[in-house]
């Protein structure tokens, strides 16, 4: 894991379907975040600085109550989702106040990372064994275009309380061949359906935003933040999903993308609703001995 520094949290999210701001949301035994378990996990496995996405206007909260907690722990560093950081000169197109999605937001990283890093979404539990699978494999392959990602089964993703979206992975030998989003996706019979009907057996493999990238991915999300904004940018809501970056990439040949899975089981906060089962799990893992309450995060 020597070569792998950065744990990349992606933060900015406006918690609009969880209604509130989820990623300061107290849900561990001892008060703890998700987040606090996420850096816990990252740390133990040789992640060296934590660098937090977040909006402009969350920094005095989140650092008062997420980052200043890490002090003499792990070094903590911010980038800014910003609406008006566009490429090339570009404005935001009048009416337009939702962020660009977690192909912007890990783009904005690119001016505080310089070397290979691990993307998580702030609300997600990964478990420890999945940072330890994808520490080992992006330690071991520094070369420019090779990624690797953890992915989980899509029944053990689902809400409970509404749908949601995922990228689901067509795999072929361990490697990812494309990624692709599928957005309104909830247990329908013994299977699953999208928003569109489309159905699914619930066995398939998805993306969870857990990545191991290079850093010559932020060039790359440049170009396609360029182009995704002409193209779409006028779109209200229209996001530039990081998985949809990575499934180009891997379709030119520019990328190669080792697809790992783990033991542990993903769990998250997408509504207010998922909040209970959320604390019990983690309630759970102190219990069983996963993890010490307080987590020691200053919590």
């Amino acid at each position: 894991m020597a070569t792998v520094t950065d744990l990349v949290v992606l933060a900015a999210g406006m918690g609009s379907r969880f209604g509130g701001v989820k990623q300061l949301d107290p849900v561990g035994p001892s008060g703890e975040t998700v987040m606090d378990y996420a850096v816990y996990d990252a740390v133990r496995d040789g992640v060296e600085r934590v660098v937090f996405v977040i909006r402009h206007e969350l920094e005095q909260a989140f650092h008062a109550q997420i980052g200043s907690r890490y002090s003499g722990r792990v070094p903590v560093a911010y980038a800014f989702q910003e609406l008006d950081a566009l490429p090339g000169g570009r404005v935001v197109p009048e009416g337009r106040t939702k962020p660009w999605g977690t192909g912007q937001a890990v783009l904005a990283a690119a001016e505080v990372v310089d070397s290979p890093f691990v993307v998580i979404n702030a609300d997600d539990f990964y478990g420890h064994r999945a940072y330890s699978e994808l520490a080992d494999r992006l330690g071991g392959a520094s070369a420019p275009g090779a990624y690797a990602m953890v992915a989980f089964t899509l029944a053990n993703t689902l809400s409970e309380h509404g749908s949601v979206s995922r990228g689901v992975c067509d795999v072929v030998d361990g490697r990812l061949r494309s990624v692709v989003e599928h957005p309104g996706l909830a247990p329908e019979g013994d299977g699953v359906l999208d928003a569109s009907g489309a159905r699914f057996t619930g066995a398939e493999l998805v993306s969870m935003n857990f990545w191991g990238l290079q850093p010559d991915v932020f060039g790359h999300l440049e170009s396609q933040f360029a182009a995704f904004l002409d193209e779409r940018g006028h779109e209200a809501g229209s996001e530039l999903y990081l998985p949809a970056v990575i499934d180009r990439l891997v379709a030119d040949g520019t990328a190669t993308v080792d697809v790992l899975t783990s033991p542990d089981q993903w769990f998250g906060m997408t509504y207010a609703a998922d909040r209970g089962a959320v604390a019990a799990r983690l309630a759970d893992l102190v219990a069983s001995g996963e993890y010490p309450s307080p987590l020691g995060w200053g919590a």
